[in-house]
């Protein structure tokens, strides 16, 4: 049987940042198996090696790229457009999935890794998509995935600085999507709920496994939605899509203590690091 459209990604070459782990390897796999050549970028170099002959024994195709580098480091997003240019690779598909948070009381909890949080969330991501995102307009064709969360639609008591960094991202993504509206190039923000990956390794948090999505259903649905042409992804089970919509119509002082709420069942108030 033949190819959907969705599955075809033959002939695109496409950059996964956050690579090395989680939501990102499931993404480089996904991509991979629909005949994309993938860019494999992170900050662990033998991870992406790995995943590279990986790739390569399960799919063939085109040899997986690798870069190595930090988006959250001063320098680490030009360091990327350097490593691209050098090597003379195009980027049709910029999937931006690099993230990481903090859980835990915003004052009790140590700054640098939220303000690390910040850096990778927020400026990385800005950094790589306004380098690509030109690229891409000139070509009048291509796209941008930013991979937000459920998250983006609350202020989150216990995940402050994290739920605000994708607060950001949505935002930022559904006006970008609009300035480009007619050049080509199509811009989708993914909000996934809870997934099953170590996003909270290293600390007294965890993800209650049974709501949490696969890595690989979400890195499908993802890239279905984009195949697609769809503004918006939730590639995570329905009832994630449905509690976006509380914060949208109630006043934000009462989402926030609902939130709060929430994360105090979970024990998010009392988040220590691991030793």
């Amino acid at each position: 049987m033949e190819d959907s459209v969705a599955d075809d990604y033959r002939g695109v070459t496409a950059l996964v940042t956050g690579a090395s782990r989680g939501l990102g390897r499931a993404y480089a796999r996904e991509l991979a198996r629909r005949g994309a050549r993938v860019i494999l970028l992170a900050r662990s170099d033998e991870s992406l090696r790995e995943l590279a002959a990986e790739i390569r024994e399960r799919h063939g195709g085109p040899d997986a790229e690798i870069i190595t580098a930090d988006l959250a480091a001063p320098g680490g997003p030009e360091r990327v457009m350097r490593e691209l240019h050098a090597r003379g690779l195009t980027v049709d598909l910029l999937l931006n999935n690099a993230g990481a948070g903090s859980a835990g009381p915003f004052l009790g909890r140590p700054l640098e890794p939220q303000l690390r949080s910040v850096g990778l969330n927020v400026v990385g991501l800005v950094a790589l998509t306004h380098a690509i995102g030109a690229e891409l307009v000139a070509r009048g064709s291509g796209g941008i995935i930013n991979v937000s969360s459920t998250a983006a639609f609350q202020p989150m008591p216990y995940q402050a600085s994290y739920a605000a960094t994708k607060a950001f991202v949505l935002s930022f993504t559904e006006a970008l999507a609009e300035e480009l509206r007619g050049t080509g190039v199509h811009v989708m923000a993914a909000h996934p709920g809870a997934i099953a990956t170590g996003f909270f390794d290293g600390t007294s948090a965890t993800i209650d496994p049974r709501v949490a999505d696969a890595p690989a259903t979400v890195a499908a649905r993802t890239l279905d939605d984009y195949a697609g042409r769809r503004p918006v992804s939730y590639p995570g089970r329905a009832f994630n899509r449905a509690l976006t919509w509380p914060a949208r119509l109630l006043p934000r002082t009462v989402v926030a203590r609902i939130a709060g709420g929430f994360n105090r069942r979970l024990r998010m108030h009392e988040v220590v690091d691991l030793a």
